[in-house]
């Protein structure tokens, strides 16, 4: 591996999951030159990179990142932590410079902006990725292996269950507007479904049986899984117990009613990533495309109610 720094650009380095791609990009030895945010409150900037150049207007980042080239200081690589439909216009920004982009999740709303993605990757000649940190995860790496030499023809039961409590800010906020965010099943759901496809195959069925903008349920028949999952931003979904105790937070995965414990070790992720992609490995737009597709399809699904295989959760709604 080329020991020499990149220079990396940030989009949205005001944003929530910012702050993990500076702590990766200085962690592996990378320089930052230049950020934006249309926000400013990123004195977080002088814990890592206090000389990166910050801009909060997209035209003045563009013309910099243009005069840096002309001066002869190539970026090699554009960090997306922007809102998820800005993604798209974001990542092209990126190749239009001749650097490769590192995105955040979901890498795109739609199924079909990957297509044309795609096409853009072959005519710059350069690259995109995606963080799919739950990959890198050692205890799902360790499941992951488990089913891949396990019987090839069976089917397991898996039950995903994942809330995550929010207060009335983010239905003022642009996560709260599916046009901007994709809705609960993209904006918190999608490296979900991601690692679910990565650990058990195709899908084959995907049934959307409840949604709201706070909440949603379904079932995912996947090439060697039956998946009953349920994703909720309300809190009166949180187990009583741990309500009681101030948690807001709730994430369960069960494979043949055994828990897959993977609460730990989510610190590091980030840079295991930045480091897989600078030694030639990462994640890229086809990795990205199923779970992609299945969160579009559950957002334009119509829910079929309780019928069929579905979340138990969804029955104590009174639906």
């Amino acid at each position: 591996m080329d020991s020499t720094p990149k220079n990396f650009g940030l989009i949205g380095v005001a944003g929530y999951i910012a702050v993990r791609h500076l702590k990766a990009i200085k962690d592996t030895g990378n320089i930052l030159l230049a950020s934006l945010d249309r926000f400013d409150s990123v004195g977080r900037l002088d814990s890592y990179f206090p000389n990166s150049d910050f801009f909060v207007e997209f035209e003045r980042f563009d013309r910099h990142f243009d005069k840096l080239k002309r001066s002869g200081t190539k970026i090699d690589y554009v960090s997306i932590c922007s809102p998820n439909y800005l993604h798209d216009s974001h990542i092209r920004f990126a190749l239009r410079h001749q650097a490769d982009a590192i995105c955040e999740k979901p890498i795109v709303l739609n199924p079909w902006n990957i297509d044309a993605l795609q096409e853009i990757e072959i005519e710059t000649g350069r690259k995109i990725y995606t963080v799919l940190q739950l990959r890198l995860h050692p205890k799902l790496l360790e499941l992951r292996d488990k089913i891949h030499n396990g019987p090839k023809d069976k089917v397991y039961d898996v039950d995903l269950t994942y809330i995550t409590s929010r207060g009335n800010w983010y239905f003022i906020s642009w996560k709260g507007d599916i046009q901007k965010s994709g809705g609960v099943a993209t904006n918190i759901g999608i490296h979900f479904f991601d690692m679910l496809g990565w650990i058990f195959g195709e899908v084959k069925n995907n049934v959307v049986n409840f949604s709201d903008p706070n909440k949603a349920g379904g079932y995912l028949e996947l090439k060697n899984a039956r998946v009953r999952w349920y994703l909720s931003l309300d809190d009166n979904d949180l187990p009583p117990e741990l309500k009681e105790k101030g948690q807001r937070t709730y994430r369960s995965v069960t494979v043949e009613g055994e828990e897959v414990e993977f609460s730990e070790g989510f610190s590091d992720l980030h840079t295991k990533t930045y480091e897989d992609i600078l030694a030639g490995g990462g994640f890229g737009l086809e990795e990205a495309r199923q779970s992609v597709v299945t969160a579009y399809s559950i957002r334009n699904a119509k829910p079929i109610g309780l019928q069929g295989n579905y979340h138990p959760i969804l029955k104590k709604l009174g639906l």
